[in-house]
Order: structure tokens, then C-alpha cells, then sequence
């Protein structure tokens, strides 16, 4: 047992993965059998004590990376935590956004967000794995993604802030087209039976809980497209970029909950994560023209925090003056996903 819980595996120890994939397991079945059972809105007070916990529980695994692994080592963990929380931010919105158009109600939004993160979790994996058989059998990869995120960075400052229309979305197109998929909602469920039309018998329809979780996972694939070379950029060491993404990401679904109600006061966190992202691809350039191994990681942390906190420091100060009018406004107006549109309670 000794022998095999120290056989390496991506670079580190079995021991090291079985710990995290355990507490993780032990995280995922308390949240669901314990947190939130049954359905039931998540109340902000809630969601915040949550998120803390969830950081917390965070920023605690990066003492046992440090412990372990070195000091080096748990300032890479815990950059690439930071990074991975700010980006999963810009999901948020994403994430509202698909709740509101398919009017998926507060009290059954945690089912759809809860099966999405186990599909992240899974689907991280792969893109990791990927990503680090990559950079260690091809060293110029990690060019590749360096240039990939100053050129996302670049785009992300120049492009405007114009929202997506769903009902044109290809992803969601599609699912319709290859789903039978009811008008209504039927509580926590995914697929119900239902008669068909024409010939009366049940047959098998998706509802708009289950158009809700593809579209998570669909979006969470394309942010995975920036974050995950963005902590390769920091380190290539898988183990601390899974485990940075896994836990920035499990907090995710209680940072929902806390931040969907003010995401206006985060008006300029865009600019930040673009910022970010030249930062974090350029630096990997500047090393090799100064002849460093890599920027001191001391620094790519400090750096790190600095950026975020000034686009959220200006974004908070630029948008004082508007919260008190969107709180009178949030007094008049039903909570987010509350209420279907009128003519669109679903989609068939």
C-alpha cells in the first residue's frame, strides 16, 4: 500500500492525488446530501458564508501545497487560485444570463450549477491532462499559450461589452433540434415523459433545466480555453494546476449566488482580467529575454493581486453612485429568473 500510495502520477506522489480527489468527493457529497437539500433559494447571507468557506478551504490547501511541495510551490498554488477566482467572476455573468433567458427560478438554480461543476470537474481533467502531456513533451507549447493569452488580453481590451443573444446561440440551436424539449418546467428534473401530440404515448423531453446545464458546460469549455493556459503560464506543474483550478471552481456555484445581484458594481473587471492576461502570457517572453528560468514567483503573485484590486477598486468607486438606484430598483423588481417573460417559459 506504502508502495503504490508513492508512485508518482503527473509529477507528484498518489498519495498527494488521493487527498484531493477525497476531500473533493467529501466536499461535493456534503453540499448536495447536507447544504442543500430539497429545493430552496440560496439567500445572499447564505451564499456568502459559503464563498468564505470555500475560499478559506482554498487558501488552506495551498498551506498543504506549501508544506509539501516547497514554498515555490505554494506561491504558484495560490496565483494560480487568485487568477482562476477573477476569471470564474466574468462566468458569473454568463452564468445569469442563461438563468434569466431560460427563467430558471432561484430555488432550482443550485441543482443545475452543482451537476455543471462535477461536468467541470471531469472536463478539466481532460483539458490538463492534455495540456501537460503537451508542455512537457513539446517546450514550445507553453509559447503557444503565452502568445494565445496576450492575444485573448488584447481582444478583451478593444472588444465592447455586447451581450450574446441566446436564441441565436448554435449550442442551444442544436440541443432543440435533437431533444424534444418541454415548455415548462418540472421541478429538479432534467428529462420528464410526456405525451406525444400525435400518437399519445410518453415519450422521453428534456426541460429547460437540462438546456441550462449544457449551456454551463458549454460556456465553462470556452472559459477553460483562457484559464487553463493562463495557470500553465504560471506553472507546468499539473498537480498544482488542477487542484487550483478544482478549488477556485468549487466555490463558484456560492459566488454565484453572492455576486449575480451586484455584478454592476464590477463594471471594469473586464479591463482587470485583460490586463491580467497580457501579464501573465508576456511575462513568460520577458523571462526568456532577460535569460530568467521564470519571472520570481513572488512577483506573479504581488502583480497579480495588484491588478485585480485596482479594476476592482475603480469599478467600485465609478459605479457608487449607482447603487443606491439599483437597490431601490431591486426592492420594485422580482429576483432574477423568478418570473418567465411572458411568451417564453421555455423552449420548445
Amino acid at each position: 500500500m506504502d508502495q503504490f500510495a508513492s508512485i508518482p502520477f503527473l509529477g507528484q506522489p498518489m498519495w498527494m492525488w488521493l487527498v484531493f480527489l477525497g476531500l473533493v468527493a467529501v466536499l461535493l457529497a456534503f453540499d448536495l446530501g447536507i447544504l442543500n437539500r430539497g429545493s430552496r433559494e440560496i439567500g445572499i447571507r447564505r451564499s456568502l458564508g459559503l464563498s468564505a468557506f470555500y475560499m478559506t478551504l482554498g487558501l488552506a490547501f495551498g498551506g498543504f501545497v506549501w508544506l509539501e511541495l516547497g514554498r515555490q510551490a505554494g506561491i504558484e498554488y495560490l496565483t494560480g487560485f487568485i487568477v482562476e477566482k477573477s476569471l470564474a467572476m466574468d462566468n458569473v455573468f454568463v452564468i445569469a444570463m442563461i438563468f434569466g433567458y431560460l427563467a430558471i427560478p432561484r430555488e432550482l438554480q443550485h441543482r443545475v450549477l452543482f451537476w455543471g461543476i462535477l461536468g467541470v470537474i471531469v472536463l478539466r481533467a481532460i483539458m490538463i491532462g492534455a495540456g501537460a502531456a503537451l508542455v512537457t513533451e513539446y517546450a514550445w507549447v507553453l509559447y503557444v499559450f503565452a502568445a494565445f493569452l496576450v492575444f485573448t488580453g488584447i481582444r478583451m481590451l478593444w472588444a465592447g461589452d455586447h451581450e450574446p443573444d441566446l436564441s441565436r446561440n448554435p449550442v442551444l440551436r442544436f440541443s432543440r433540434r435533437l431533444f424534444r424539449v418541454t415548455d415548462e418546467l418540472h421541478g429538479e428534473r432534467f428529462f420528464v415523459h410526456v405525451p406525444d401530440p400525435q400518437t399519445g404515448r410518453l415519450r422521453r423531453a428534456a426541460t429547460p433545466m437540462f438546456l441550462a446545464l449544457v449551456l454551463i458546460e458549454v460556456a465553462d469549455v470556452i472559459f477553460a480555453v483562457d484559464s487553463v493556459p493562463a495557470i500553465f503560464a504560471i506553472t507546468t506543474d499539473a498537480y498544482l494546476v488542477y487542484t487550483s483550478n478544482i478549488f477556485a471552481i468549487l466555490g463558484l456555484r456560492a459566488l454565484y449566488f453572492a455576486l449575480a445581484a451586484i455584478l454592476h458594481r464590477f463594471a471594469y473587471l473586464k479591463q482587470a482580467l485583460a490586463v491580467l492576461l497580457v501579464f501573465i502570457g508576456g511575462k513568460v517572453f520577458v523571462a526568456d529575454l532577460f535569460g530568467l528560468d521564470k519571472v520570481p514567483p513572488e512577483w506573479s503573485l504581488g502583480i497579480t493581486v495588484a491588478i485585480l484590486a485596482a479594476g476592482m477598486g475603480y469599478s467600485v468607486w465609478r459605479t457608487r453612485n449607482s447603487a443606491a438606484a439599483m437597490a431601490e430598483q431591486a426592492m420594485r423588481d422580482p429576483a432574477p429568473g423568478r418570473l418567465a417573460p411572458e411568451g417564453r417559459s421555455g423552449l420548445s
